[in-house]
């Protein structure tokens, strides 16, 4: 998965480079700073006087020392003075000179807390866009597995209307599976004979009649996947990327028919094809998998379908936001 927002202490990070929130000076301060600097000991320090400071928005790399990273790559953010100042433009630069820094000493693996969003005064959830934003976009260029570090749930937030747009549907479609078992069960199975019948009726008869149209039925995911990418018009790295899937797994899904995908996988190269309710149904049920009222996971995929909105990014903070598995792999 190139892009995982987790819940972690960054300097615990086995990665191959962690990036500092760091003030101008390079010296050491408080919160992620502070935190660092004395999990790495006084050696950072030492490296970080020679560097003669750093301006916002531009990054420097040392040694990482005892840490369990190769380097700590540190970046000024701005200090938010209501967002008139050029600050979305700052944060934005931040986070493309710390990748262009890690590109450079061939990381593979990096990992960034939220710049600027302490004691610097930027708001959460606008500084989480603007990370997601400006990751993505080098991801969509790059191949690198990029952390956002988040240390509690206080340190994390989506958009408010978002959150509770989510949280009023996850009220109106969310099912307790203790209480409507029974329910759900009679509805998988109706769900289930329905996709088999729509198959069989949507299945090519003229060519080769019956025989195609229980080939079409029997088409195992990767086999469906690569026709949809075919169908789609766009390149497999473009389905893939958009996915959050990294391109090793990608090739285990194309030269595998038989391979089973987890169930967030399956379900991003839904998002990435941008399919339909029924249409994602269908795929991921050639994974063996199902969409259902008794997961709030399926039921926050339903809500950003539904709404057409395919921002695997933006979906996955919302995931995230309420404990759940984020897609990609």
């Amino acid at each position: 998965m190139p892009l995982i927002i987790v819940r972690n202490d960054i300097t615990k990070m086995s990665v191959d480079a962690i990036v500092n929130a760091a003030k101008e000076s390079l010296l050491g301060g408080d919160g992620v700073d502070g935190c660092i600097h004395r999990a790495a000991g006084p050696e950072l320090l030492r490296e970080c006087r020679t560097l003669g400071g750093c301006r916002t928005g531009e990054a420097k790399i040392t040694g990482a020392y005892r840490l369990p990273c190769r380097y700590v790559i540190h970046t000024v953010g701005p200090v938010w003075n209501g967002g008139k100042c050029g600050e979305r433009e700052q944060l934005a630069s931040c986070y493309r000179s710390s990748l262009a820094l890690a590109k450079e000493h061939g990381c593979e693996t990096v990992a960034f807390p939220l710049i600027s969003s302490g004691i610097f005064g930027y708001p959460k959830d606008q500084a989480l866009r603007v990370a997601v934003d400006t990751i993505s976009e080098f991801l969509a260029e790059n191949d690198m597995t990029v952390y956002i570090v988040i240390f509690d749930r206080a340190a994390y937030q989506i958009g408010n209307k978002l959150f509770a747009d989510i949280a009023a549907y996850i009220d109106d479609h969310y099912v307790d599976a203790h209480t409507n078992l029974r329910r759900e069960r009679a509805r998988r199975k109706d769900v289930a004979e329905s996709r088999m019948l729509t198959a069989y009726e949507d299945a090519p008869m003229a060519a080769s009649g019956l025989d195609e149209a229980l080939a079409h039925l029997d088409a195992g995911f990767s086999e469906t996947l690569l026709k949809l990418i075919d169908r789609s018009g766009k390149k497999d790295a473009e389905v893939y990327k958009k996915a959050n899937v990294n391109r090793k797994l990608f090739s285990k899904i194309r030269n595998n028919p038989d391979y089973k995908p987890s169930k967030p996988t399956a379900v991003a190269f839904a998002i990435a094809l941008e399919l339909d309710l029924d249409e994602t149904r269908d795929l991921i049920a050639r994974a063996g998998y199902a969409l259902g009222p008794s997961s709030k996971f399926d039921v926050i995929i339903e809500y950003f379908i539904t709404r057409r909105d395919y921002d695997i990014f933006r979906i996955n903070e919302a995931l995230f936001a309420f404990d759940q598995s984020l897609l990609g792999a």
